[in-house]
């Protein structure tokens, strides 16, 4: 019973959803091109903040998160946990102007990619590692330099609950070379949006942010692994 009752519950989500992702993928390749940058982001990310409160409404999906204090007013680098497709709506609206490091083949998908298309990601081919190394360090330095966020997921794709992936030292390379601090965000949201699932599961996702990290006087091996040992064990306190 409670399968068919969150099975009708996301189909419900999905419905609004797709309608959602409809009309501002249209408007960001519209009218959207004529606003200036911030602006767009601005307007466009309405529709991840609907998306989250349309899950909250149609499937019991709620939100804690700990650390809002902690985001520095200064670009940074976030590195993030991955779990689902939750994180990328929300992030994308809590941390503007943000550009996201993603795989290419997102911007082939209709109405979803053409939005990503224009808030200025870092668009990478995850099949030649050393191109998007140099990639993200190009691109990276000049969007912090014009004043954004970056945004990576470092394991690379989305995680169960429970696993750790391998945290590539992109991110903290970046950081390193522009000189900004790594914001590290812990989050469980694979517990109520598992990855690769159509049924969405109520409950409460939690995130939490830590501090800012230091980047001088560290290398991004070192770096890398200090703020995975952060993610991985405030993990365990949010996935139970």
């Amino acid at each position: 019973m409670k399968t068919a009752i969150a099975f009708t519950r996301s189909v419900l989500f999905y419905s609004v959803y797709a309608v959602v992702m409809v009309i501002f993928g249209t408007i960001s390749c519209t009218i959207g091109i004529l606003m200036p940058y911030r602006m767009r982001q601005n307007v466009i990310t309405w529709a991840n903040a609907i998306i989250i409160k349309w899950l909250n409404i149609s499937c019991g999906i709620k939100l804690r998160i700990d650390g809002l204090e902690n985001i520095p007013k200064t670009p940074c680098v976030i590195l993030s946990k991955h779990q689902s497709g939750w994180e990328t709506f929300y992030l994308q609206r809590l941390l503007r102007p943000v550009s996201t490091i993603l795989k290419k083949e997102l911007f082939w998908i209709p109405f979803f990619g053409w939005g990503l298309y224009f808030m200025h990601p870092i668009a990478i081919d995850r099949g030649n590692p050393r191109a998007a190394m140099k990639q993200i360090l190009s691109q990276g330095k000049h969007r912090l330099a014009q004043g954004n966020h970056v945004l990576i997921y470092p394991e690379g794709t989305r995680t169960a609950v429970g696993k750790i992936g391998n945290y590539a030292r992109s991110g903290a390379a970046l950081a390193i070379a522009a000189g900004v601090p790594v914001l590290p965000v812990a989050q469980n949201s694979g517990n109520c949006w598992p990855a690769h699932t159509f049924i969405k599961w109520p409950g409460q996702i939690h995130v939490s942010i830590g501090r800012p990290i230091d980047t001088s006087n560290i290398d991004s091996r070192q770096l890398t692994e200090q703020v995975k040992g952060w993610i991985e064990t405030t993990q365990t306190s949010l996935e139970h």
